[in-house]
């Protein structure tokens, strides 16, 4: 081939047709294309070249690596976090400071018995930790605290006796001064002895005294044997004076001293209750004034003289079936007392569980007037500080809570006792630890208290006696305390009073509008119970981290009947609105009837509130029995907490009744028309008790 030969067309192609004939392929390629022929073509050259060059390119990128020093790695091993529950750290929002010095602080600071033995159960009678204390003196003298008590301050009781520091439980006022007298004469083993009573001289507490001043007897007989015995207060008495002198003094609206020095004749202590004693009828008991006036009128006697000590121990006994109306005296009345070292006992009513009021049996005192019982308000409680319950009605049975024993006195009172190693003792005449006890069965001038409780199994649900400041720094912070103390100075709820449970229909029109009026008191319950139940629910998540049993049980109590009042409500105007597109499933029937079932049909919301309700309760029943609150959630779990319908008919044209009198024959007279034709005595005015 010259360079003046034509070049092959090498671009030709063959064309279709010759695709489909039989010439082998060979026939159409130029001869001069022969294989290597075809290398020898410039451009084919320079193309293969060109990829000969980036393929050893390639190649030698891909060996770089295997060039490089392989280094060692650290080798890192990867778990899965483990899961802990975070420990939820409590931090202090608020500190207060209290206005008196402390000059220790812990067991050996002035505060020792409000913190202290406030949240304690079990406490030894004697301190194990020594208190030398060097107090400056105050206004009321020289005062030195460690000569004045040879041991605790409050409770003075023995460690086997716990319940008598402030809430032992007594029949009567009997039984309470024979209590009082062994602690005179124990008294009485150390030194001479000044024993101030103060009466309540309301009219209620009439026949209270008068038993009272008849048991005077048991104390100066007792004297007598102590005498024979050879004890210390007559063996070191060189003034020869009785080692036992006895104050009166009254109080009402007005505090009166009817000694104007302290007596020992028994007869003469007899004469001022039976002659001096009259009547207050103003309906105010002013106890805390007569305590405080006591304790300034006595002071002389009670402060140490030297070596020698007080002249005299002073006792303070108190009787009274009230709390009292100047409990802004007890700051007072406290610091009188511990100062002086004397301790007061208090003969006293039960408060009732958590309530100010309860009803008293009133029967007039002269006989010449009717005995007719009438029942009247008096001031009795609560036993704590702030409300701590929440009252609600018992929907099943339409009444009223129950007025039971809280198993200790009014929180003023009963702290006055505590702080100063004194008892309260709360009688009631008819208390009945094992039933109920009926209106019918109580004594004249005895409050209305259904239930009672085991004084031995409520020491372990004391209230916190502290300061007003202490109390409440303690319910701050804690927010079960608060959602619980909130909730329990709403205002009662009483439920669904008497909802209507039938339902006829004449005709449709009517009998929607029937169940329309019966959803009007419902609706108006809902709102309050769901306020009070998200005010609860505020410190459910709290409920682990409380301590105290009386606390726990107070909200665990309060929540699930407040949750079971509230699923009752809502479910009762649920089932009236489904009711009034519900058809018969007998078409001659023509009346609904509701009646209370343990199943909610109307909604899985309420069946969740259902259910934590019943656990809630039954938990009260299990973990606290024998005590109100066990009481009150065993009444509520027997209510069942749901609806249903049933249906029936009824008879919309009645026969008339037969009047009974047909042959027109004149009614006989009744049997008590003797008894009507008697005299009556006159009814006289209760008195303000």
């Amino acid at each position: 081939m010259t360079d003046s030969d034509p070049k092959p067309d090498t671009t030709s192609r063959p064309s279709p047709e010759s695709l489909d004939s039989a010439e082998p392929v060979d026939s159409w390629m130029p001869d001069e294309l022969e294989p290597m022929g075809f290398f020898e073509n410039a451009e084919n050259v320079a193309l293969i070249g060109s990829m000969l060059v980036h393929l050893i390119i390639i190649l030698s990128l891909a060996m770089v690596p295997l060039a490089i020093r392989l280094e060692d790695e650290a080798v890192v091993i990867v778990s899965k976090t483990p899961e802990y529950e975070q420990e939820e750290i409590e931090t202090i929002d608020d500190i207060t400071y209290s206005d008196i010095p402390q000059v220790q602080v812990g067991a050996a600071s002035l505060e020792d018995a409000g913190m202290a033995e406030a949240s304690a159960e079990m406490f030894a009678e004697v301190s194990e930790i020594p208190m030398p204390l060097d107090l400056e003196p105050d206004d009321l003298g020289d005062i030195m605290v460690n000569k004045m008590f040879d041991q605790a301050v409050a409770p003075l009781d023995k460690l086997e006796d716990q319940k008598g520091k402030v809430g032992q439980g007594a029949a009567g006022a009997v039984g309470a001064v024979d209590r009082i007298t062994f602690e005179v004469l124990k008294e009485m083993e150390e030194s001479p002895t000044l024993v101030v009573w103060m009466f309540d001289l309301s009219g209620s507490l009439e026949r209270q005294r008068r038993d009272i001043r008849n048991r005077f007897d048991r104390i100066y007989s007792e004297l007598g044997i102590a005498e024979a015995s050879g004890s210390k207060s007559f063996a070191n008495n060189e003034d020869k004076e009785s080692p036992l002198l006895t104050s009166i003094m009254g109080f009402g609206q007005e505090v009166k001293l009817f000694t104007p020095e302290p007596i020992s004749d028994l007869d003469e202590i007899k004469s001022i209750i039976d002659e001096e004693f009259t009547v207050d009828t103003s309906g105010e008991e002013k106890v805390f004034t007569a305590i405080a006036s006591a304790a300034n009128q006595y002071k002389s006697l009670a402060k140490p003289r030297g070596n020698r000590g007080p002249l005299r121990k002073v006792m303070f006994i108190v009787v009274t079936d009230e709390k009292g109306d100047d409990e802004y005296l007890l700051e007072t009345s406290i610091k009188s007392c511990r100062n002086l070292g004397i301790p007061v006992y208090v003969i006293g009513v039960p408060a009732p569980f958590g309530r100010q009021h309860t009803l008293v049996k009133y029967v007039d005192p002269d006989p010449t007037y009717d005995q007719t019982p009438q029942f009247a308000q008096v001031d009795q409680g609560p036993e704590t500080f702030y409300p701590e319950h929440v009252q609600v009605g018992f929907t099943g049975d339409f009444q009223q809570e129950p007025v039971i024993d809280s198993g200790f006195g009014p929180y003023a009172l009963t702290r006055l006792c505590y702080e100063t190693g004194g008892i309260y003792f709360t009688v009631h005449p008819n208390r009945n630890v094992s039933r109920k006890v009926r209106r019918g069965e109580l004594d004249a001038f005895a409050s209305e208290l259904e239930y009672f409780f085991d004084p031995t199994v409520m020491q372990k649900y004391r209230p916190d006696y502290l300061t007003q400041r202490d109390y409440e720094n303690q319910i701050k912070a804690s927010p079960l305390r608060m959602a619980l103390k909130t909730a329990a100075e709403m205002k009662p709820v009483t439920g669904l009073s008497r909802p209507r449970m039938r339902f006829v229909r004449r005709e449709d029109a009517q009998l929607v509008g029937d169940l329309s009026e019966a959803q009007k008191e419902p609706a108006k319950l809902e709102y309050d119970l769901r306020v009070i139940s998200e005010t609860l629910m505020r410190g459910f998540k709290h409920r682990e981290d409380e301590t105290s049993l009386r606390w726990r049980a107070g909200y665990d109590l309060a929540m699930g009947r407040v949750l079971a009042q509230k699923v009752r409500t809502e479910t009762y105007n649920a089932i009236l609105a489904e009711a009034k597109s519900k058809a018969f499933k007998d078409p001659k029937n023509n009346t609904w009837v509701l009646e209370p079932s343990e199943d909610i049909t109307v909604g899985s919301r309420w069946q969740n509130e259902a259910a934590m309700a019943k656990k809630l309760l039954q938990g009260v029943v299990d973990d606290h029995a024998g005590t109100p609150w066990a009481l009150l959630a065993s009444e509520e779990l027997k209510v069942p907490i749901g609806w249903k319908w049933t249906e029936t008919y009824t008879d919309l044209n009645p026969p008339k009744p037969n009047p009974g009198n047909g042959n027109n024959n004149p009614p006989r007279p009744p049997k008590d028309d003797k008894a009507k034709m008697l005299k009556k005595r006159p009814k006289d005015a209760v008195l303000r008790l």
